[in-house]
């Protein structure tokens, strides 16, 4: 074999691995590059203008920080933690600085065509309660309920407060309240809609309506608690990190009443602990690895 002819084949083994077979175009390599795969971590840090919990707000110019692992077993599990900071202070007197969440949540599957979570919750003030509200922690169950009907995702959930470690609340202006927040239910009801505006941009829009049976953040009442409309635009900025800034409208109704309708150093309007209309807004950077 000569030379030329050994030149020849090499040439054509070559043209055969970068080209595939003759006559048609590469195929790219669809593997996924090794920096984005995910391991089931989740970071997110933000800031809000106001905390609303549930309906009632609770504090204003909050900056919050969420750490949780989703373990990949036969029955998906979440586990997690949510610290809050509350930097422009919450009701009159100060109540509290500061709100951790920790939380367990196992991905059920799908039951009657909705997907099916349940989550345990547990809520404590590091720092303490202040010299307004004694009780300093909190545990609820949550069953939520999602199904895709086409124009929108139907969002369901409901809330049962198991209890808590307080004796009793001290209502601002003198008297208190009962502390015992076990009983009470919390059920909620929304759409939510995602459009796509970009390849890195969504909207994302929902709106939805509370009622409080007895609940705890609503302080012993029964009746609609709230209604309530976001939008939310999320950003992706890499295989990895969002970018989510949100605008909300959280609208108090007359059977948000609690024990703290004196609290309006915030600026309250209408009845209750955080009941009334509230313009919020705020931003967060997600980070999954």
């Amino acid at each position: 074999m000569n030379k030329i002819t050994l030149i020849a084949i090499i040439s054509g083994l070559a043209l055969g691995l970068h080209a595939g077979d003759w006559g048609k175009a590469p195929v790219p390599d669809k593997t996924p590059i090794e920096e984005c795969v995910d391991i089931g971590g989740s970071i997110t840090s933000g800031y809000m203008s106001d905390f609303i919990f549930q309906g009632s707000r609770h504090a204003r110019d909050t900056v919050w920080t969420d750490v949780n692992y989703t373990f990949d077993s036969f029955v998906p599990i979440t586990v997690g933690a949510t610290y809050y900071n509350f930097t422009g202070g919450n009701f009159e007197n100060g109540v509290f600085d500061d709100f951790l969440h920790t939380y367990a949540g196992f991905n059920l599957g799908t039951f009657a065509g909705f997907d099916t979570s349940f989550t345990m919750h547990h809520v404590f003030l590091p720092e303490g309660s202040g010299n307004v509200v004694t009780a300093t922690s909190q545990s609820v169950a949550t069953l939520g309920l999602s199904r895709d009907l086409g124009f929108a995702t139907l969002l369901l959930s409901t809330n049962y407060s198991i209890g808590g470690d307080g004796s009793f609340a001290a209502v601002p202006g003198g008297g208190a309240i009962n502390g015992d927040f076990s009983g009470g239910w919390y059920h909620s009801a929304g759409l939510q809609k995602s459009y796509g505006l970009t390849d890195n941009v969504s909207l994302v829009l929902e709106t939805g309506v509370g009622y409080s049976d007895d609940y705890w953040v609503h302080y012993w009442n029964s009746g609609w608690a709230h209604y309530y409309a976001k939008a939310s635009f999320p950003i992706k900025l890499n295989c990895r990190a969002t970018l989510t800034p949100y605008i909300g409208f959280n609208g108090g109704m007359d059977d948000n009443i609690g024990g703290f309708e004196s609290s309006d150093s915030l600026g309250l309007t209408g009845n209750g602990a955080g009941g009334g209309d509230v313009f919020h807004s705020g931003i967060s950077l997600n980070v999954t690895f």
